[in-house]
Formats: C-alpha cells, structure tokens, sequence
C-alpha cells in the first residue's frame, strides 16, 4: 500500500508528465499542428457523467457547462491516475529511483486508451478510422504519448532530485 507521501510524489509525477506534454502540445500549435480540443474531451466527459459515453461526432454533440475547464481538469486526472498505474506496475521504489525505459514504454503504451476508447466513443472510429488521415492522426497520438512518457520520467526525476 502506498503511504501519503507516494500517493502525492505519484500526483506531482502525474500532473508534471502532463505538464510535460502540455509543452509539447503548445510547441506543436505554434508549428501549426493540429493538437487535442480539451473542451471536447470535456463535453465528451460531461455527457458520460449523465451516462451518454458514445457520440456519432463529439464535435456535433450539445455543448456541456464549463466542458473547457473539465476537459483541462480530466486531462490532469488521466495523467495523474497514468502515473500511479505506472507505479502500480513498478513498485513505489520507481519513484525513489526513476529510470527511463519503463516510464517512456509505459507512456507509449497508454496511447490504447484514445485509440481504441476514446477516439471509438467519440464518434472518431478504432484509431481514428473514420478522420480523414487515420495514420497521421495515430502516428501523432503514438508520439504525444512517448512524450507523456518522457514526462514521467523527467517528473519523477526532478520530483526525487528536489527531495519531495
């Protein structure tokens, strides 16, 4: 069972990985790269809150109520809960002794999640069948991820290396 303390080391590792992430996506805009709409991952959690998870077209769905906020605040939770299945996966020692390879694989990995969850319930198709350039779509979900991994493990580091 993790203490307190690595329960809060895993919530800064998460929303650091994210934040991580975060600067890439920003990166990616200013080059001109199309990137995530959190408000759509909010309208897309605030209809399932209601009990509506699948959607022909998320963009066509009926706005929700703050879906820009919840879609930010989501992104941090699914980084944060990222981050403790990580630890879960490795053990709390990962976090006193961060290494890169697990971390970077695991962030690959969880490229599942919009691939073959969200994307499908957000009317977007099985890795992004139905969008117009489905290998560019999944190629760069493949490589936002491997940043999300990157991030965990740059998280973590400086998490330790400031002694939290």
């Amino acid at each position: 069972m993790p203490s307190l303390h690595d329960l809060v080391t895993i919530a800064l590792v998460g929303t650091g990985a994210t934040a991580v992430l975060d600067a890439w996506l920003v990166l990616l805009q200013r080059l001109g790269v199309p990137t995530m709409n959190f408000a759509l991952l909010g309208r897309w959690v605030g209809h399932g809150l209601h009990g509506r998870w699948r959607h022909a077209a998320m963009a066509q769905a009926a706005p929700v109520q703050r879906e820009r906020a919840l879609g930010w605040l989501s992104h941090y939770l699914i980084g944060i809960v990222f981050a403790g299945v990580l630890v879960g996966l490795l053990g709390t020692g990962w976090l006193r002794a961060p290494t890169l390879v697990p971390a970077f694989a695991f962030g690959v990995g969880t490229v599942a999640v919009p691939l073959f969850v969200m994307q499908p319930a957000m009317g977007l198709g099985f890795a992004a069948a139905k969008t117009p350039a489905p290998l560019k779509n999944c190629t760069r979900s493949v490589a936002n991820h491997a940043v999300f991994g990157a991030g965990l493990y740059l998280a973590a580091t400086l998490v330790h290396w400031v002694g939290l």
